[in-house]
């Protein structure tokens, strides 16, 4: 089934698209959570909307850019969104959260100008805002590939120092790290991710492909690798199931990958609470004995 269903070109292109979000966005994304910035990604997939409303407008408006690519520009107004949040942060120094809702309502005052102005809603544009099995073209895939690997290798490379920053901040500025050189290339990174996910997860829903596999992970894992790998392993099981979900019962993939997400979520958080009170039971029956 799998074989049959992977020889049309897009389908490849999709999996092969989703594959790599799967990986790199809860992968990113746990650094988000441990930050305490689980909401910076929905500001910037809003800025994003806004890059891909505006492109949209322009293909219809001027037919030399017919042929543009809505995905570059869904890039650069989200590396420009998270150099604007990371100024903001430091304007409001005591009140770093309100870069947030900023950035936010200013993408969504830009998305909704503009996806008026292109006389509103319409194919494409549901696509880039739910996700799409077929939407995704070679040179998409291609695009966010690459994309993907840069950020994967960045994120290897400054592993460290991302580390101390999201752990202790005050240690990594007092220790000579410049935090705000690292924080300026962590939000570039996130809005990569974001730009990139929107194909697969779309713009609305990208924010839960970088925090529900993480929150999942959380709940059992032991470590913070180990919470990267086993949100790695959960983003990637909602990924493939939600896009086989969604293919088969023609559903817009985004939603099928957030509902498997939450699943995922349910039975890890169910799993804990089992293994406490085996564990509970366990040193209950110890003590008894221990006590005869």
């Amino acid at each position: 089934m799998i074989a049959t269903l992977l020889q049309y070109d897009f389908i490849r292109n999709t999996f092969i698209v989703g594959l790599v979000i799967g990986v790199i966005a809860p992968l990113l994304g746990s650094f988000i959570v441990v930050r305490k910035l689980s909401l910076m990604a929905d500001a910037l997939s809003h800025v994003t909307l806004g890059g891909i409303a505006v492109s949209l407008f322009l293909s219809k408006t001027y037919l030399p850019l017919a042929s543009l690519n809505p995905l570059y520009l869904g890039f650069g107004f989200s590396v420009v969104g998270s150099l604007l949040m990371e100024k903001l942060r430091t304007v409001y120094k005591h009140f770093e959260e309100l870069a947030i809702p900023i950035i936010m309502s200013a993408g969504m005052g830009f998305s909704v100008i503009f996806i008026s102005l292109a006389n509103g809603f319409n194919t494409d544009l549901f696509s880039y805002l739910f996700g799409s099995v077929s939407a995704v073209s070679r040179t998409d895939m291609i695009t966010i590939v690459v994309t993907a690997v840069i950020v994967f290798i960045v994120i290897l490379a400054l592993y460290k120092e991302l580390f101390l920053l999201s752990f202790d901040e005050e240690y990594a500025k007092v220790s000579g790290l410049k935090a705000k050189v690292f924080d300026i290339i962590f939000m570039v990174l996130v809005a990569l991710v974001i730009a990139s996910s929107m194909r697969i997860v779309g713009i609305l829903l990208v924010s839960s492909l970088m925090t529900l596999p993480v929150a999942a992970a959380i709940r059992i894992a032991k470590g913070f690798k180990q919470t990267i790998l086993l949100s790695i392993l959960f983003g990637e099981i909602a990924v493939i199931g939600g896009l086989f979900t969604a293919y088969y019962l023609n559903l817009a993939p985004g939603g099928a990958i957030v509902i498997i997400s939450v699943l995922i979520l349910i039975i890890t958080i169910l799993f804990q609470k089992i293994r406490q009170k085996i564990i509970i039971s366990n040193r209950g029956e110890e003590n008894g004995t221990y006590s005869n």
